[in-house]
């Protein structure tokens, strides 16, 4: 039950609306007993079999008090004014206590709201900041899919499981425990034969949830990795299309949905099996307690009359609803729990990257970059071994080389996507896991061969991350990164929506406004991930063009694919095998007839 009280732990920020809700659950149980302690006058004034009262009796917090002060109350009514104006007396007062009951029980319902949608919001707001904030080898390990899955359907699934059932928790025991007290003063001794006979039903019910909690994390799991298939699906759908793959995936969804159905209708069935078991058990019980009373009613010593006992009874009746109303609580709360240890699984995942209590703050690049010694691996193998280089301010420097050579890691590590497993990386003298990493980050640029473009407009995806940047800013990048043009020619200029991931963009035409937002941000470090081996050649002068301009004036670490476009770079890196193979400028590579001059003849030959 651990996940379970983490679950209420985000209600805390809300425990001023629980008490409210806690105070009006009280205010309902307290009018739902007295408008059945008039039960037991009203039966007796229609038996006669009471005597009237003509003295008050004393105050007293039992149900010998209460009763001998309604019967006070109608015994004055019927000497004064006769039997028919006692009971409209008691019909008055049951209907204002019945009308009481369900006021108080409706407040209590409005201010739970508060407490389980926000509960819920709490929860979504931690995993996508969670999300955010987890290393990139945390997606590299788990699917797509998966964590849609778990930010969707497993909070849906706790939000309708446990948080729904939140006033249940505290409104059912709160109305068995105070119905329990007054069954107690009317007749300990059958009351205590109910308290042997109700666990007795509580533990046959507590078999089956923790079986189907079980059940449901395995049904979980497999919703997860079908959102997964469709998600892999709609991004690779012209794959699928173009090997004429229709059929081998529709037949594989088939077999995920199948099997998540057939899982299902297990889950179903045992959730549907606790109302008619939790009624019949109920219904046993109160058989069981009318056999026992019934009994104590018709012998002749016996401490309970008629009367009490029916009302006892009917008191007793109202404990089944909300015992019934708990099992299926407890059903529902089980088959969330499987889903919170799912979300749980997320909040708790390790934060490789972290930052250092007493971090570093850093606003500007100064003097120069240094990998010292630098080694890296993602799993097991070694992706980077003894990497030695130091790069000046204002300098470009380039990487090339085979892929697999260890290219894109070297980058990764400056942000600090990933953290060195060897050696270190100084900026400006300083190892960088000892800077804050936001202003660390803040000091890059990064434009991607993949261009990462938002389904948004163009100003706001050229001015992302950028609270502060106006439509003069925006323009003033775009033109450098010849952008400009273009935007104007569409219909709404820079407040185009450019679909989902930029889809209604050309490919050069993204580069460059992935180019324009590293622009605006101005940075004084660029990083180029193959900015341009993606595109046609037209795209690719314009892109060049504009990626020559922002150089100019930035220290650069270039990527490249093509190695003609790093021909003027004041040192070009040959990557290989994760180490640095060849090291200078173009022409001395092409001189050394090495690694570097066989990648330059192969591309020159192609």
């Amino acid at each position: 039950m651990k996940k379970f009280y983490r679950v209420l732990s985000f209600a805390k920020p809300y425990w001023g609306f629980a008490l409210l809700n806690v105070l009006f659950n009280l205010l309902t149980v307290i009018f739902s007993l007295f408008s059945f302690a008039l039960l037991v006058p009203f039966l007796n004034l229609l038996f006669g079999t009471e005597e009237l009262v003509t003295v008050r009796p004393d105050f007293s917090f039992s149900s010998d008090a209460l009763f001998g002060t309604l019967n006070y109350e109608i015994s004055r009514i019927i000497i004064e004014s006769g039997h028919i104006d006692a009971l409209l007396f008691i019909c008055g007062i049951l209907i204002t206590a019945f009308f009481l009951r369900n006021v108080a029980r409706f407040m209590a319902s409005f201010f739970m709201a508060n407490v389980r949608v926000g509960a819920v919001k709490d929860i979504r707001n931690a995993i996508y900041y969670k999300i955010l904030i987890l290393p990139l080898s945390f997606y590299n390990k788990n699917k797509k899919g998966d964590i849609l899955a778990r930010i969707t359907n497993d909070v849906q699934e706790v939000e309708y499981s446990i948080m729904n059932y939140l006033e249940m928790l505290v409104r059912d025991p709160i109305t068995v425990i105070a119905f329990l007290i007054f069954m107690l003063s009317m007749s300990p001794q059958l009351t205590l034969f109910v308290l042997v006979i109700l666990p007795i039903t509580g533990y046959i019910i507590g078999l089956i949830g923790r079986s189907l909690r079980k059940t449901s994390k395995i049904g979980q799991a497999r919703m997860a990795e079908m959102l997964s298939h469709i998600e892999e699906s709609i991004s690779g759908l012209r794959i699928i299309k173009a090997f004429n793959a229709i059929n081998y995936s529709d037949r594989k969804f088939k077999e995920q949905n199948g099997l998540l159905s057939s899982l299902m209708i297990g889950i179903y069935r045992k959730r549907d099996l606790s109302s008619p078991m939790s009624e019949f058990l109920s219904s046993v019980v109160i058989i069981i307690v009318l056999w026992f009373g019934g009994r104590m009613v018709l012998s002749d010593t016996s401490p309970i009359s008629a009367a009490d006992f029916i009302t006892y009874i009917i008191i007793f009746s109202q404990i089944i609803p909300p015992a019934k109303t708990f099992a299926q609580g407890y059903y529902h709360i089980q088959k969330g729990i499987a889903s919170a240890e799912r979300i749980f699984e997320i909040l708790d995942a390790e934060e490789v990257i972290v930052q250092k209590p007493d971090a570093l703050p850093i606003t500007d690049f100064k003097d120069k970059i240094e990998y010292r010694n630098v080694g890296f691996k993602y799993i097991k193998e070694n992706v980077l071994n003894g990497i030695n280089l130091k790069i000046e301010k204002g300098k470009i420097i380039a990487l090339v080389g085979e892929s697999g050579g260890g290219k894109s890691t070297m980058v990764d590590l400056l942000p600090r996507f990933y953290d060195v497993t060897e050696g270190a990386i100084f900026i400006d003298g300083n190892d960088l896991r000892d800077y804050r990493i936001d202003g660390l980050r803040g000091l890059m640029g990064i434009v991607t061969q993949e261009s990462i473009l938002f389904n948004d407009s163009l100003f706001n995806n050229i001015a992302f991350g950028s609270t502060k940047a106006s439509k003069e800013d925006v323009i003033a990048a775009a033109k450098v990164a010849n952008a400009h043009e273009f935007i104007m020619q569409m219909e709404k200029g820079y407040d185009t929506t450019i679909g989902d991931r930029g889809s209604n963009l050309s490919g050069g035409q993204r580069q460059r406004i992935s180019i324009a937002r590293a622009i605006l941000k101005n940075p004084p470090i660029l990083i180029m991930d193959e900015a341009t081996s993606s595109l046609d050649t037209e795209s690719e002068r314009l892109v060049q063009d504009a990626l020559s301009k922002v150089m100019s004036t930035r220290t650069s670490i270039v990527i490249a694919h093509r190695l003609s476009t790093i021909k003027h770079a004041d040192e070009i890196i040959v990557m290989q095998k994760g180490q640095i193979a060849e090291r200078g400028k173009h022409d001395e590579l092409l001189a050394k007839d090495g690694v570097y001059k066989r990648l330059f003849d192969l591309q020159s030959f192609a």
